[in-house]
């Protein structure tokens, strides 16, 4: 056996354990290293209003702090207003749960010729199996809700914690990165970043103007069936449908359905038929052309940057999907070597002109003044130039 066979084994071995353990490290950091991208870009939506305050004179960690201050007041109060009101509906709603199901079962019995009765349906309800497993696998599954809501704090903090570092420390960290690369490449590093800040406060401009579209809309809605609380519940659909992706429509749908239904059953068939036909209009019609204008990149292009990101990271990559789109395509636009386009019939989108028609259609001419006796004109067999020129 040759010399360098045992050691090439040994390398080769070393080579893989190594990869092995990386693959096994990025799969054991995947969440972390999310939750630290989710927060590089809030730190890049509230740069603007960071590096504004910064620039009036106050520091930068105080001016963070105040952003996030704000921030943070803001989602409170906003779910305490909509707790307190949820609450009050749900007590409603119980109360007069029987008048509802009275009114059901009526109903069922004048259209189906039935003979239901609300305390037989009860007492049905009450000694089912069904429900009896029901009530065992929620008890055991209290411990799993509850372990999922803590990691859920757990990651937020993680989240406002990094963007807050990311924002307070950006000139710092900007020079961190700059100082290990040549100044040429320190150049295209700050550019990418201005890029990125701008491409990500136009995304989240994008959202508040259709949260703002949305909220309005719906509002219309609630108030004219009579639904309470219709402001709150504007704002409801407004900020989640848009703020929360994937299943943000859903979330932001079901509230005004439930508390239409305390109203009157067929405002709730309404309300849900509103949401469903409202959110296909907003996908196909509003979200590309507000993107396009605020992003700066084609509709198409960002309807599949988020199905592309959904695809890839999930909830989490269709809400950075697009300002990731916007940035690298305004960054790699500088580096994309373009030409003067040819004028060309096909470039406007009509069918170029041949030759061989032309000159059919020439002859018909010929032989239709024949028939007429008309003088001919004389057929130059030559290809008459492009351009209008002759030549000698």
């Amino acid at each position: 056996m040759p010399r360098w066979l045992p050691r090439a084994m040994v390398l080769a071995l070393a080579l893989l354990a190594c990869f092995q353990l990386g693959v096994w490290a990025f799969h054991q950091l995947l969440g972390f290293l999310l939750n630290v991208l989710v927060a590089f870009f809030l730190a890049l939506a509230i740069e603007p209003a960071v590096a504004r305050m910064s620039a009036r004179g106050m520091r930068r960690g105080l001016a963070t702090a105040l952003v996030f201050l704000g921030i943070v007041v803001a989602v409170a109060g906003f779910f305490t207003l909509l707790g307190s009101m949820l609450a009050d509906q749900i007590v409603t709603m119980v109360e007069s749960f029987p008048q509802y199901l009275d009114s059901v079962i009526k109903w069922i019995n004048s259209t189906f010729h039935t003979s239901l009765s609300r305390v037989e349906i009860q007492d049905s309800l009450v000694k089912s199996d069904w429900l009896k497993k029901y009530v065992q696998n929620s008890a055991s599954g209290v411990l799993d809700v509850s372990a999922t809501v803590l990691g859920g704090l757990f990651k937020a903090l993680t989240v406002l914690l990094f963007s807050f570092y990311f924002a307070a420390d950006g000139p710092r960290l900007r020079r961190a990165l700059c100082s290990v690369l040549p100044p040429a490449k320190q150049t295209e590093v700050l550019r990418a970043w201005e890029i990125a800040v701008a491409k990500t406060g136009g995304y989240i401009y994008s959202r508040g103007l259709m949260a703002l579209i949305s909220g309005v809309a719906h509002y219309i809605l609630l108030e004219i069936l009579g639904v309470p609380y219709a402001p709150a519940l504007a704002i409801w659909v407004g900020l989640v449908s848009q703020f929360i992706p994937t299943i943000g429509t859903y979330l932001a749908g079901a509230l005004p359905t439930l508390l239409a239904f305390t109203v009157n059953p067929w405002y709730a068939v309404w309300v849900l038929g509103f949401v469903v036909v409202y959110q296909q209009f907003e996908n196909y019609v509003l979200q590309p052309r507000i993107t396009a204008k605020t992003v700066d990149i084609h509709p198409a292009v960002a309807f599949g940057s988020v199905i592309a990101g959904a695809a890839l990271l999930g909830a989490i990559g269709a809400l950075i999907a697009i300002p990731v789109t916007a940035t690298m395509q305004a960054f790699l636009s500088a580096y994309v070597k373009r030409y003067e386009v040819t004028d060309d019939p096909r470039m406007q989108g009509r069918p170029r002109r041949r030759r061989g028609a032309s000159a059919l259609g020439r002859m018909r001419r010929v032989l239709s003044d024949e028939r007429r006796g008309a003088p001919a004109a004389p057929v130059d067999p030559t290809p008459s130039d492009p351009e209008g020129r002759e030549e000698d």
